[in-house]
C-alpha cells in the first residue's frame, strides 16, 4: 500500500486504536495503514498524553475531536504565516473593503478559496495584530467583536424599589393616553456635561434641564421640579433607563405620586420617545457642544424650537399646542 500524506481521518484513528491495543508497534501500524512510523508515533503520542481532565490512553474519538479543534484554532493564524497574504488584505481593508469583500474577490480571482471572512476577522481581532491596529481599517473601526453596548452588567438589581416597564400600564404604550412621561439624559463630548430631557409620550411636549452632574440626588431634584407644577392629571407615569442616576426614582412616587417603571437592561429602544427627541434636538445641541460656554437662552430656543415644530405623527400639530389640549381647566399648580 502506498503512503498517503493526507490528514488522519476517523476510521483510521479506529484502526489505530485496535492495532495498537493488540499490541502492535508503530512500525506495524503504519504499515498496516500505508502512512509513516513517525505519523503513527506522533498521533499517539500527541493524542493520548494524560491531562489534567483525561487520565491517559488513546481513544479514537478523543483524539479526532482534538485534532479539528487544533486545525479550527490554526486557522485564525493564516495570515501571520503569509505575510504576502496578510498585506494584500490589509491594502485592500485600507481601501474601504470588508473582510467578506476581500475573501469573496480572492476567491473569484483564484478560482478557489485563498483565506476566508473568519480567518481575517480572527488575526484582526487577535492580539498578534491588535499592535498594528487592525481594527481601525475594518468599515466600522470596532475595537472588538459583538455589539459593544452589551460589555459589563446593568446596575439594574441594584435599584431599590425598581418596577420593570412590563408592570407598566398598557395605556401607557399606545400613546392614547395622556400623563406617561419617559426621561434620560442627553450626553455631550466633554466628561460631565448633560442635559436632563423629559418628554410626554401621547403629545411628544419636552422639557430640558442642566443639572451640575448627574447624581442621584440631584436627578430626582431636577425632575421634580420639571414634573411638579404638570396637573396630577397629566403626571401617570414615568419611565427611564437602568443608570444609577435614577436610582432615586422612588422620591417621586412618595412626593408627587408618579410611578416609575424601568426599561429592560440593554433596551433603549422601550423609551423610544425621549430617544427619538434626543436626536431631534441633536441638531441644535450637536455632541461637540460645550455647555459651559453656551447662553441659557440657547437651551430655552432649542427646546422651543422643538415644541413649536409640526409633526407628521400630530397631524402636523406641534407638541406644545397638542400638549396645551391636553391640560385641564387649572393646567399648572402652584
Amino acid at each position: 500500500m502506498g503512503r498517503c500524506y493526507g490528514q488522519l481521518g476517523l476510521d483510521e484513528r479506529i484502526e489505530i486504536y485496535r492495532l495498537h491495543a493488540a499490541g502492535k508497534s508503530s512500525r506495524q501500524i503504519a504499515a498496516a495503514l500505508g502512512r509513516a512510523p513517525s505519523t503513527i508515533g506522533r498521533e499517539l503520542e500527541r493524542n493520548g498524553k494524560p491531562t489534567k481532565v483525561w487520565r491517559g490512553g488513546y481513544d479514537p474519538g478523543r483524539a479526532h475531536d482534538l485534532a479539528e479543534r487544533r486545525r479550527r484554532w490554526d486557522k485564525r493564524f493564516k495570515l501571520a504565516r503569509q505575510p504576502d497574504l496578510a498585506q494584500l488584505v490589509k491594502d485592500r481593508l485600507a481601501m474601504g473593503w470588508s473582510p467578506e469583500q476581500i475573501a469573496g474577490r480572492l476567491a473569484l480571482e483564484h478560482g478557489r478559496t485563498v483565506v476566508s471572512h473568519e480567518s481575517i476577522y480572527r488575526f484582526v481581532y487577535h492580539r498578534s495584530a491588535n499592535k498594528d491596529y487592525w481594527h481601525r481599517l475594518l468599515p466600522r473601526r470596532k475595537s472588538r467583536r459583538g455589539r459593544l453596548g452589551m460589555r459589563g452588567g446593568s446596575p439594574a438589581s441594584f435599584i431599590k424599589r425598581r418596577r420593570s416597564i412590563d408592570e407598566r400600564p398598557g395605556a401607557a404604550d399606545d400613546r392614547c393616553t395622556p400623563g406617561h412621561w419617559e426621561a434620560d439624559y442627553m450626553l455631550f463630548a466633554r466628561p460631565g456635561q448633560g442635559l436632563l430631557v423629559v418628554h410626554e409620550r401621547q403629545s411628544r411636549y419636552t422639557m430640558l434641564d442642566a443639572p451640575p452632574d448627574r447624581k442621584a440626588i440631584r436627578t430626582a431634584r431636577h425632575l421634580r421640579g420639571l414634573l411638579a407644577p404638570i396637573a396630577p392629571v397629566l403626571r401617570q407615569s414615568l419611565t427611564v433607563d437602568n443608570g444609577t442616576e435614577f436610582a432615586l426614582h422612588y422620591q417621586l412616587t412618595d412626593q408627587l405620586g408618579l410611578d416609575t417603571f424601568f426599561c429592560d437592561t440593554h433596551s433603549p429602544w422601550q423609551k423610544g420617545g425621549v430617544e427619538n427627541a434626543i436626536g431631534r434636538l441633536r441638531r441644535a445641541l450637536p455632541r461637540k457642544t460645550d455647555l459651559a460656554a453656551l447662553e441659557p437662552k440657547a437651551l430655552v430656543n432649542a427646546v422651543n424650537a422643538y415644541n413649536h415644530t409640526p409633526r407628521k405623527c400630530l397631524d402636523f400639530q406641534t407638541p406644545a399646542e397638542a400638549f396645551n389640549r391636553l391640560q385641564p381647566t387649572v393646567a399648572l399648580q402652584t
